[in-house]
């Protein structure tokens, strides 16, 4: 990976997340440590001006859109909003089935945690790609990335 895509630092607005759980706080740590271990981005909307990295990102949700403040070499920064609504569905149901697969690993078959982790999974990179998607003509990133930010973003809606 190259300096110019490489993530330095993620900082989350916390001042709008309620008290998480301690396996929703474990996925946070996890997402940023990696982001900033092997995340990789680029800016590429033609209207920034060129923003090479490595980046320090500030991500929040305001007004139904996920904004993501990214400042690059040089002090140079970028905002990127994108609209929530097309991940509504993707994030309530990631939600109920994560909530499905800590029941589970209490009391569950191995099958079954399994079963439901699996579909954890599938939801999970269902809003990555999305994320990829929606985002590609502003900011490109690998599914590994997506999938960490998508990871934040769950994390930023939890009330």
């Amino acid at each position: 990976m190259s300096e110019a895509e490489r993530i330095a630092s993620v900082r989350l607005d916390d001042t709008s997340i309620a008290r998480r759980s301690a396996e929703a706080e474990h996925e946070r740590q996890v997402a940023i440590t990696d982001l900033i271990g092997t995340g990789k981005i680029s800016v590429i909307d033609p209207h920034f001006v060129p923003l090479p990295g490595p980046y320090d990102l500030f991500a929040s949700i305001r007004e139904q859109r996920l904004m993501l403040n990214l400042t690059g070499a040089g002090s140079k920064q970028c905002d990127i909003a994108l609209v929530l609504s097309p991940f509504k569905m993707v994030i309530k149901d990631y939600f109920l089935i994560c909530e499905s697969y800590y029941e589970a690993i209490k009391t569950a078959s191995r099958d079954k945690i399994q079963t439901i982790d699996m579909a954890r999974r599938g939801l999970h990179n269902e809003g990555s790609e999305m994320l990829v998607s929606l985002l590609e003509e502003s900011l490109k990133m690998d599914l590994s990335t997506a999938r960490r930010l998508f990871t934040l973003i769950c994390v930023l809606h939890i009330k």
